[in-house]
């Protein structure tokens, strides 16, 4: 069946970085369009950024130029490097792909960004 395991989560401080990594496997990866989305407290779950089969990439503006999102085909893993971030990155990050047969999301990882 269809997985996806987010790690790498955790607390960091204003101006640091962290590492999301998510793990797929079930489908065939380097087929599809992979994403990173994140919901915080309150608020409705919001598009991060996107990778496609062929490594193009598109990110929300509120994390262009600090965010960078990767795919390794070879080992079926999508990362989120983020840097420099901020107390309003503070949410729940879950990846995501959309297969013909249906959506699918990780159980998601926090991040929470404070002094």
């Amino acid at each position: 069946q269809v997985q996806l395991v987010e790690s790498g989560g955790g607390l960091v401080q204003p101006g640091g970085s962290l590492r999301l990594s998510c793990a797929a496997s079930g489908f065939i990866f380097r087929f599809y369009v992979m994403g990173w989305y994140r919901q915080a407290p309150g608020k409705q779950r919001e598009l991060v950024a996107t990778i496609t089969s062929g490594s193009s990439t598109n990110y929300a503006d509120s994390v262009k130029g600090r965010f960078t999102i990767s795919r390794d085909n070879a080992k079926n893993t999508v990362s989120l490097q983020m840097n420099s971030l901020k107390p309003e990155d503070t949410a729940v990050y879950y990846c995501n792909v959309r297969l013909p047969i249906g959506e699918f999301w990780g159980q998601g990882t926090q991040v929470t960004v404070s002094s």
